[in-house]
């Protein structure tokens, strides 16, 4: 008896983006792309979120400060990022770091390095740090088409 097998593929799921809900947003922040604003996304999100446990605070801005490191290193000169907040249910915070770039990389942590090669590596270790705290993260292109208009690079990461 033969027996035939479907192997239609199915279409690829669209790339994550922003939560269409959530139980709270907080207000955008816009950021100009230097490195030196790392200081003030922190300094924002600490005021943001005061009514928080401060090891869930600690956690959000070591995040936040390394995609914000991240966006000014991709943004092109004289460009912006932009950070989005939100508390999607009472157990789960949504981070987003939001560049004004268009090249065509893509964040990711190289899985082709040995253990020598990291003890050198200077870069993408941030990424690493973000993937190790965070629930999930990921990114989703802003702007439709190509080429797009930047990068959202986001975390989600536990209230307690």
């Amino acid at each position: 008896m033969n027996t035939v097998t479907n192997t239609l593929a199915l279409p690829p799921a669209p790339p994550p983006s922003p939560p269409r809900r959530a139980a709270t947003w907080w207000e955008h922040r816009v950021y100009p792309a230097h490195l030196d604003q790392a200081r003030q996304v922190r300094a924002d999100l600490r005021s943001d979120l005061a009514a928080f446990p401060s090891d869930v605070v600690d956690t959000v801005l070591l995040c936040a400060a390394e995609l914000a490191a991240n966006a000014v290193k991709y943004a092109p000169d004289g460009k912006e990022f932009l950070r989005a907040l939100a508390l999607l249910d009472e157990r789960t915070l949504w981070l987003a770091i939001v560049d004004e770039g268009s090249g065509t990389g893509l964040p990711h942590i190289p899985d082709d390095r040995s253990a020598d090669e990291w003890s050198l590596a200077e870069g993408q270790r941030g990424l690493m740090l973000v993937d190790s705290l965070a629930r999930e993260w990921g990114h989703y292109p802003v702007g439709p088409g190509t080429p797009r208009l930047g990068l959202g690079v986001w975390a989600t990461l536990p209230t307690s």
